[in-house]
């Protein structure tokens, strides 16, 4: 297809084709011309990758160029591919060597992955993230208790994840994998916080609200 057939299919404005061709994000179609090129199945699921980091994971574009290059590396294994794209979603947390209270919140995240026997990277970002929400909820006097983090991770996460994980296609394409989990990582997490808000209001009208 040409480059306006591409852009019809995808949705995605030619101008923005180019600037991801430009950049690199997207590969270089079939030369057939001086001034044509021929595009692809191939750059159909890449542009929806990209508006998926974009427009859903809500990543900077040197975020995604990373997360390209991973997908373009077949030498690098599919969980190592997927890590990448689970770390550029963490928020990125800037900790002081002098920070006490994140130092303590970190030593108690490393103690409850391993406690729950998890496979995590020593020097993933999430665990930082997790330990500077945790201070966070300990200065404004709500702390989170190591038994409640056990029973959430434990029983709750854990069977979301492993429903979550098949849905993903592993024997696809390398850039539908990547686009699956980043989907369901950032709608699933903002059903599940929807959920979970609107089983607070019912449960407050069960508590508090007058019966009638």
């Amino acid at each position: 297809m040409r480059i306006s057939q591409l852009s019809a299919a995808s949705g995605v404005p030619i101008p923005t084709i180019k600037y991801y061709l430009r950049e690199g994000l997207l590969p270089q179609g079939e030369q057939t011309a001086a001034t044509r090129a021929e595009y692809g199945e191939g750059h159909l699921r890449r542009l929806r990758l990209i508006r998926a980091l974009l427009e859903v994971g809500r990543l900077p574009v040197a975020a995604i160029s990373q997360i390209i290059e991973a997908v373009e590396d077949d030498a690098l294994p599919v969980h190592q591919m997927l890590g990448t794209a689970h770390y550029a979603l963490a928020s990125p947390v800037e900790v002081q060597p002098d920070d006490e209270a994140h130092q303590a919140a970190r030593e108690r995240v490393d103690t409850l992955i391993a406690e729950l026997g998890w496979h995590i990277h020593p020097e993933a970002p999430t665990r930082d993230e997790l330990a500077q929400i945790l201070v966070r909820m300990d200065q404004l006097g709500m702390p989170a208790t190591d038994g409640e983090l056990r029973h959430h991770a434990g029983v709750i996460l854990r069977l979301v994840a492993e429903r979550e994980m098949t849905k993903i296609p592993f024997d696809g394409p390398r850039e539908t994998a990547v686009e699956s989990l980043v989907v369901g990582t950032v709608l699933y997490g903002k059903a599940f916080d929807v959920l979970r808000r609107l089983a607070h209001e019912s449960e407050s009208a069960r508590l508090l609200a007058p019966e009638g």
